[in-house]
């Protein structure tokens, strides 16, 4: 199975070299070599992109593209899906936040278990460091709503680090959401649409070096549309967009009309 990795970036010029070192050498480590890196640099006003292209050229498995349409956490990730190349890819954060052993325990449930894999903070085993309590506060408050809505027993839906199978991700399609709402419409799209999920813990790091660009005072209205939307499917039409495919996803074809036989002229 490839991996791909997909890793929005805007201005992460101090945190995206080490990230990307970081990654490769312990999937390789790992044993994991049929991978990617596709870092997609979301309007980087630094040398994000530059410090890339550099690894890359050391390293034909790290990739880069620019989103040149509107900026946006979203519509960054959205641009990765569009272009990457891998039988499963995984959502990874330009800070390297996320443990780099954890791409490798997705890589496997991936390739034996279940359509998704989705890492929680908040388990027993988790290891989470430097969560600033504000964030924390609100994150619990948005996951235990979120697990009422949907009946789920998952308890970090919000979380970026996830990773799916091919056809999970063109199976949950459109994808509307241009900022960090993007975090819940995918995982929530997947499980009302029927893809199989295994949970476990991971390990999270608060960034050392830059600022985080996920402002919760500009996000609220937009995770409540999207909470919304995905709620409404959930409640409404699930039946109508439930997955239709075996395991493989098959891009969809509109129905070919049935060819009738011309009437014969004695029978007019």
């Amino acid at each position: 199975m490839k991996l791909s990795i997909v890793i929005p970036a805007r201005n992460e010029e101090g945190n995206i070299g080490s990230t990307l070192t970081l990654l490769r050498d312990h999937l390789v480590s790992a044993g994991v070599t049929n991978f990617e890196i596709l870092v997609v640099d979301d309007g980087s006003r630094d040398r994000t992109g530059e410090v890339v292209l550099e690894h890359a050229a050391a390293d034909d498995r790290i990739r880069v593209i620019r989103n040149t349409g509107r900026n946006g956490y979203g519509r960054a990730v959205a641009t990765g899906l569009n272009n990457f190349t891998g039988d499963a890819v995984v959502i990874y954060m330009a800070d390297a936040s996320d443990d780099p052993a954890d791409v490798v325990r997705y890589y496997h449930i991936l390739r034996d278990e279940a359509d998704c894999a989705f890492g929680s903070r908040f388990l027993r085993a988790s290891r989470v460091y430097d969560y600033p309590r504000f964030k924390l506060i609100i994150n619990r408050i948005a996951n235990f709503a979120i697990r009422l809505m949907f009946n789920l027993h998952y308890n970090d839906t919000t979380n970026a680090f996830k990773g799916y199978r091919r056809h999970v991700i063109e199976g949950c399609r459109p994808f509307v959401s241009p900022h960090f709402n993007l975090t819940i419409e995918i995982p929530l799209k997947a499980i009302v649409r029927g893809y199989t999920y295994k949970t476990l813990p991971i390990t999270w790091r608060n960034r050392t070096v830059g600022e985080s660009a996920l402002k919760l005072k500009e996000q609220g209205s937009r995770y409540l549309y999207t909470l919304l939307t995905v709620w409404f499917e959930y409640l409404l039409v699930r039946h109508d967009t439930y997955r239709t495919d075996s395991g493989i996803f098959e891009p969809w074809q509109p129905p070919q009309p049935e060819e009738l036989e011309p009437i014969p002229s004695s029978e007019k």
